[in-house]
Parts: C-alpha cells; sequence; structure tokens
C-alpha cells in the first residue's frame, strides 16, 4: 500500500507514475488503475507530460518520460564520472555525437550524450530508452549479457547471433540505418575493473559523413576511448 503525503494532488500525481510505470496504457486504463476520475487522470498525466515525466508511444498510451531516467543517472555515478573527459575529447576527435549506453534488461539506457557544434546531428536525449533490437550500441551490449537476455533480443533484432560473435572477435560493433534511416554508427565496451562489461560508448552521424563502414574510419578511437574510461573507473 503507497503511503500518502497530505498533499492530495502530489499523491494523484505519484498514483499516475506508478502506474504508468507498470506498463504503458490508455487513459481509460489509467483510471482503472489509479481509480482516479478521467478528467483528473488526464489533467495529472498531461501535466508530467509537460516535464517530461510523462510521454506517450506510437499508439498514444501513456508511458514514463525521459526525465525520471534522467533524473535517476544524475546521482553520483563513477561511470559518469570517468566518461567526463573522454567524451568530449571523442566528439571533438570525431566531430560526430557521441554517447554512453547502459544495459537494462532488454533496453539500454543513454547516460550521456554530446553532440557537434554545427551540422547534422544525431540527437539522442540523456535518459533515453531505447531497444535492443538495433544499432552498434545494442549490439556491443547484447554481445556481453547472459544467454537468456541475447535469446529474447535475437527474436525480433536486425541482427543475428553470429552479429554478436563477430563483436567479441573484433572487439566493436558498427550499424548502417539499423536504428534510424540514414544513420550510422559505431560502439565499443566499456569495461569496469574485473573486465566486465558495463556500457557501451559510441559515435553516431549521418551516413553522409560516417560512411557505410563507420567502423574502418572510428573503431580505433572508440575502442581506445573505452579504454580510457576503464582506466580512469
Amino acid at each position: 500500500m503507497r503511503q500518502h503525503s497530505g498533499i492530495g494532488v502530489l499523491d494523484k500525481a505519484v498514483a499516475v507514475l506508478h502506474a504508468i510505470a507498470e506498463s504503458p496504457c490508455g487513459l481509460a486504463e489509467l483510471c482503472e488503475r489509479t481509480g482516479l476520475p478521467r478528467a483528473t487522470a488526464y489533467r495529472l498525466a498531461a501535466a508530467l507530460e509537460v516535464h517530461r515525466l510523462a510521454g506517450r508511444d506510437e499508439e498514444g498510451r501513456w508511458r514514463l518520460g525521459p526525465a525520471v531516467s534522467e533524473l535517476a543517472v544524475r546521482v553520483d555515478d563513477p561511470l559518469l564520472a570517468a566518461s567526463a573527459v573522454v567524451l568530449p575529447r571523442l566528439r571533438e576527435t570525431t566531430g560526430e555525437s557521441v554517447q554512453l549506453y547502459r544495459r537494462e534488461d532488454t533496453s539500454r539506457v543513454c547516460l550521456a550524450a554530446l553532440e557537434p557544434a554545427a551540422g547534422l546531428r544525431d540527437t539522442v536525449p540523456v535518459g533515453a530508452r531505447l531497444p535492443m533490437t538495433a544499432g552498434s550500441g545494442a549490439k556491443v551490449l547484447l554481445a556481453y549479457s547472459d544467454a537468456a537476455t541475447q535469446q529474447a533480443v535475437l527474436a525480433t533484432a536486425k541482427f543475428s547471433d553470429r552479429a554478436l560473435a563477430e563483436v567479441r572477435r573484433r572487439g566493436w560493433a558498427q550499424s548502417v540505418a539499423e536504428r534510424e534511416p540514414g544513420v550510422a554508427s559505431v560502439s565499443a565496451p566499456v569495461c569496469d575493473g574485473r573486465g566486465v562489461v558495463i556500457a557501451a560508448i559510441s559515435v553516431s552521424g549521418p551516413i553522409d559523413r560516417m560512411g557505410r563502414h563507420p567502423g574502418a574510419r572510428w573503431a580505433a578511437d572508440l575502442v581506445a576511448a573505452a579504454k580510457d574510461i576503464t582506466r580512469r573507473l
């Protein structure tokens, strides 16, 4: 049973957050889960959407918004501290967007992201939760995950277990127009002191700049950046 603070509107807003955290839902189901009147549930969900604590998926169902993860990753995190110097350097070297991802179950969450000063960008908001079924960052994180997670994701992934074996063999991954049309990326695994993969560092940008074989251009820089973060950890 959830506690009540005595501030009615706050308790109701928290109830909405808990309800949509269970799974995405439409307004009718949101009312059923929270016990709130339709107008109240909609008003609170819409207000949470303004603050990016709630959002809507392609089917218009309410879900948690990116600000929830953004707030979560702002706490003291050694991984973020270790990457604070490395990511800006990588952005300057490549002139492209750079990101740091961590796996959560069968998704990956963007912990940090930096964009180039000019030109087309591949913007991934901090806190964004992306599927593990496409993209070089997904391949890296999945290649070093447990067998059950790999099996669950590969059922709908745009790549095969052979691609994951290739990632483990060469130590990096690339993708071209997998996650988004016109976008290419390269990623490398970040390890902790025990050699366990805990994150993926990525460079992404337009195919016109990255090329059809982005790994040939940026893989060495990605691997070096990943090792630098590991050393700083």
